[in-house]
């Protein structure tokens, strides 16, 4: 062990002496390269003051890392028998681990309350996570992630990208997105057949004019139908293709143009001109999601990274 670090034959013999290994379902892929963490901590840009969040902390490879930066770190685990081992292998006194699913958790849960989100993130779930935090946690300042390389393009994607989309737009709701670096596959166990990327974030203020559930409204009714233009595709969320055009035209926005071409301050613009007509930014659309997403015509690379119900948890 380097530095009081896991490396690959500690985490196999941890994992062994606690009867646990990696599931599919779970997402789990256990970091166990010493050089990566230090190089996670470091990017993370961690102050002494700071209290470090991290979702899924595994068998504590990085969690070991964070507890030698920050003033507290609260570790959220899934998985009971984890959670129920971390402490055992971080003997740190300003750790706490709650057995919780990050999707459902609530700010309430942390004391202190955390002030930087650091963690290698389960892939199936990363973006529906970091946004319900960055939602639930006003506190937290920003923070570093660890996401599969194609999620990460997402998240950081401007105006105009291919990749550009519903991540893109509500991670940069909360704040500015960069990318940190790419991480290869060989530093997991098991070794996953992708690569992961590092995305850097700080929180800023968000649009002003429009709520942010008015705003998630329009952007996933946007997206939803990407190839169309908006006229078209805010046709079921404005109550027709004439009032969508109305809308747009008084936020100053084109009714030809497409949702990927859209800053977030150009949705926040839409949902206040709705508001201002006096619209409730409803679907009417039969058989749409409450979310604002229709499963029958979105998109599959978006319905990949933000389920129905992964919107529903992060829209309020």
């Amino acid at each position: 062990m380097a530095d009081g670090l896991l490396g690959p034959a500690e985490i196999r013999e941890l994992a062994a002496r606690l009867g646990v290994a990696p599931t599919k379902k779970l997402g789990q892929n256990f970091l166990h390269d010493p050089n990566t963490i230090r190089r996670i901590v470091a990017a993370a840009g961690l102050r002494p003051d700071d209290v470090a969040l991290e979702v899924g902390p595994g068998l504590g490879s990085l969690t070991l890392g964070l507890v030698t930066a920050a003033r507290h770190v609260h570790a959220v685990e899934i998985d009971p028998a984890l959670a129920k081992a971390l402490p055992d292998t971080v003997t740190a006194p300003h750790l706490t681990v709650h057995t919780a699913d990050a999707l459902r958790i609530t700010g309430d849960r942390f004391d202190p309350a955390p002030t930087m989100l650091v963690a290698n993130l389960p892939y199936n779930v990363a973006v529906p996570v970091v946004l319900h935090l960055l939602a639930e946690l006003p506190t937290l300042r920003g923070g570093l992630v660890m996401v599969q390389k194609e999620v990460a393009d997402r998240l950081i994607a401007g105006p105009g990208s291919k990749v550009y989309g519903v991540p893109s737009v509500k991670l940069a709701w909360y704040s500015e997105a960069r990318s940190a670096g790419k991480v290869p596959p060989a530093v997991f166990w098991p070794v996953p057949n992708v690569d992961s990327g590092l995305v850097a974030f700080t929180r800023r203020e968000p649009p002003a004019g429009a709520a942010r559930r008015d705003v998630f409204a329009v952007v996933d009714a946007a997206f939803a139908q990407r190839r169309k233009t908006l006229r078209a595709a805010l046709a079921g969320w404005a109550g027709g293709p004439d009032k969508a055009e109305a809308m747009l035209r008084a936020a100053g926005i084109s009714p030809q143009a497409r949702g990927e071409a859209l800053t977030v301050g150009d949705f926040a613009a839409i949902a206040a001109a709705a508001k201002a007509q006096g619209h409730g930014g409803k679907l009417s659309r039969s058989g749409v999601d409450p979310s604002g997403v229709d499963p029958s015509v979105v998109e599959p690379e978006e319905m990949t990274l933000m389920t129905a119900e992964a919107i529903r948890d992060i829209t309020p």
